[in-house]
């Protein structure tokens, strides 16, 4: 049996340096949710297939179950949780308006997925949007999604 390494890893997320003392080979899903307790990012699979993880890390969207802490010390990493701390951002508020959750459990890497793309291309159309988002929903609630971004986009 071998030990784990744990070391200090400095990453700033959500606008605050943060060190996290684990293992540096540790996913960023888990060092986000068991070391520092922001539980809005999801695991969904582990092999960065359903897209449940998605956070950003230097304004990329990446899924976090497959990137390790090694591969993000010193960047910036935003979640769900930082992207509409002072106020809902744009895209949460169409997704409130256009009522696309259902369960909720996918939303926030749909969400974070979605904002990457817009940042990205500002008039995404619907093509853009099935290439861009491969995040899986289990409820099926990807019409809304799409009507939710689209609302925000000259696409729409």
């Amino acid at each position: 049996m071998s030990e784990l390494s744990t070391k200090a890893t400095s990453l700033t997320v959500n606008g605050v340096r943060k060190q996290v003392e684990a293992d540096p080979a540790t996913p960023l899903l888990w060092a986000l949710r068991d070391h520092l307790g922001l539980t809005g990012t999801k695991f969904g699979c582990g092999q960065a297939l359903c897209g449940a993880c998605t956070v950003h890390v230097d304004g990329e969207a990446v899924r976090s179950c497959v990137i390790s802490l090694r591969d993000v010390e010193s960047k910036n990493v935003t979640t769900i949780e930082g992207l509409g701390a002072v106020q809902l951002h744009v895209l949460q508020q169409a997704w409130i308006r256009h009522q696309v959750p259902q369960c909720g459990y996918c939303q926030p890497g749909f969400i974070m997925a979605a904002v990457a793309l817009l940042e990205e291309k500002p008039n995404a159309n619907g093509s853009d949007i099935d290439e861009a988002l491969t995040n899986i929903c289990r409820c099926g609630t990807y019409a809304r999604i799409r009507r939710a971004i689209l609302d925000l986009t000259k696409g729409g």
